[in-house]
């Protein structure tokens, strides 16, 4: 499985309170899982983005659903690819 991080912005929704942006991230796991693949964490961030969402999936398809879901609930993000620090410098060390 691959791990990817999507940055999220959430100015594309109209969010009435936190409340109701919190109750949306339990309905965005379902769907993750629909898609076979699996939230590991989510964070609130200060900054440019809002939100920090990790999450693992078996291949690019699922990945791109995925991306897709957060879309579908009115959330802007920007998803790729991440790879462990320990397993990148392995790959720096072949070269």
């Amino acid at each position: 499985m691959a791990t990817y991080a999507s940055l999220v912005h959430v100015d594309d929704r109209n969010v009435q309170n936190a409340q109701e942006l919190s109750s949306i991230w339990g309905e965005i796991k379902t769907e993750f899982e629909e898609h076979e693949a699996e939230v590991i964490d989510s964070y609130a961030i200060l900054g440019e983005h809002d939100f920090l969402v990790t999450f693992d999936a078996p291949d690019r398809e699922s990945a791109f659903k995925s991306a897709l879901t957060l879309r579908r609930h009115g959330l802007s993000a920007q998803t790729m690819e991440v790879v462990d620090t320990d397993d990148f410098s392995q790959l720096v060390d072949e070269i």
